[in-house]
């Protein structure tokens, strides 16, 4: 029977547990908030979308940095295996737009209540408000922990401490100094799935507006980087919305400077459809203002912005528009164009991308390739995926993979 401390007890944590309990061995698992699982109670926006049901492949297409080296952690959990698990343990699930997995409760409480009661039952210790301060190696092998309040000698440890996104739920970025204490490489941490600052004022009066069924793309120095197709949400700092939130996770490592984002407000329509429907709305609203025909076209909060970037004035009737201003405002309706100001702040994002250089983790097992009998899991890893509950089936894949072998 071996000894293992769990560290961190967030989504890779508490599975971790659980695959480490398994045989039998003595688990610890040590978490510095007055509850697991913290940052689960708010993914999902509060219904925890806790994986993608999708088969490997696809997964792995759906993951940003370091897609190869989680393999082996998804053969060993894959998104149907977790799906299994909690249903085949009593927590109905269902599936939604994009395999999004939720509880059929629609509370992310319920994921978290569901791991505490199998770790309870598989008698791991659980170990509230206490805080790890050091790990201690001797002859190149983990020997203990140490705590604000105790010394647990051990044979193994796994690092699930998460990134520093969200540091209200206990993600301070511990773990990184663990890591780097022992020899790690930490590749330089910056935010993933976040919101997009914008430059200027363009878009300042449409706070709030929502625009689904959008495409949006993304250039930086000219070269065209992104480019998905979604839902997109204003907001007082520029944009947000799942498209901009992937997005984000692609250029987050991009000099920004000069790059722009740009929306296609209507992506079904090609550039000579549009024209030939223009044409007819022009046609048939004569001796009306051009804003009746473009509301017909956007949203009413759009209108002015699409005008001003056109260079035509909002009292122009429609039999005053000439074939270049009807032009201007086809390409503005495909083109809606913003230059990127920065991300918004890592604190605010989703997740961390960055982590624990990879090449420095043996992908097979998640040991250290350093010191042996440490482990990393989770968002502690250089390892960042789409939203679309990805990043926590890796968390789950990983932590799994990290117990079952500590």
């Amino acid at each position: 029977m071996k000894r293992i401390v769990i560290i961190g007890g967030g989504a890779a944590g508490m599975i971790a547990a659980i695959a480490a309990a398994d045989n039998g061995n003595e688990v610890f698992l040590i978490e510095k908030n007055e509850k697991l699982g913290k940052k689960i109670y708010i993914t999902g926006k509060g219904r925890c979308n806790l994986t993608n049901y999708c088969d490997i492949n696809e997964f792995i297409q759906n993951v940003v940095r370091n897609n190869k080296f989680i393999f082996a952690s998804l053969n060993c959990l894959s998104p149907y295996d977790t799906y299994s698990f909690f249903e085949n343990c009593g927590l109905k699930l269902k599936v939604e737009r994009g395999n999004r997995v939720f509880p059929e409760s629609d509370k992310a409480s319920d994921i978290t209540k569901f791991l505490e009661k199998k770790i309870i039952e598989k008698n791991v210790k659980i170990r509230l408000n206490e805080v790890v301060k050091s790990l201690n190696i001797s002859d190149g092998k983990i020997c203990s922990v140490v705590t604000d309040i105790d010394k647990i000698f051990c044979d193994s440890v796994v690092v699930c401490t998460g990134g520093i996104s969200y540091s209200s739920t206990g993600s301070t970025g511990d773990g990184y100094g663990f890591a780097k204490k022992i020899g790690h490489t930490i590749v330089d941490l910056v935010p993933s799935l976040v919101g997009i600052e914008l430059k200027g004022g363009d878009y300042a009066e449409l706070q709030g507006l929502s625009l689904k069924n959008v495409k949006i793309f993304c250039d930086v120095c000219g070269k065209r980087v992104f480019d998905d197709f979604g839902e997109l949400l204003f907001t007082h700092y520029g944009v947000s919305g799942p498209i901009v939130l992937s997005c984000s996770s692609i250029i987050n490592r991009l000099d920004l400077n000069g790059a722009t984002l740009s929306i296609d407000l209507k992506p079904a329509l090609d550039y000579k459809t549009l024209d030939n429907r223009l044409i007819r709305e022009l046609s048939a609203n004569n001796k009306k203002g051009i804003t009746n025909v473009i509301k017909e076209l956007v949203p009413k909060s759009l209108i002015g912005l699409i005008l001003s970037k056109a260079g035509i004035r909002v009292d122009k009737k429609c039999c005053e528009i000439t074939k270049a201003e009807r032009q201007k405002i086809i390409y503005i309706l495909k083109c809606l164009s913003f230059e990127i100001k920065k991300l918004r702040p890592i604190e605010e994002a989703i997740v961390t991308s960055g982590g624990v250089k990879v090449s420095e983790i043996n992908p097979k097992t998640l040991e250290s390739k350093l010191v042996k009998g440490i482990f990393f899991a989770g968002e502690v890893l250089d390892v960042d995926a789409f939203t679309g509950g990805f990043n926590l089936q890796v968390a789950f894949s990983t932590g799994y993979l990290a117990g079952k072998n500590a």
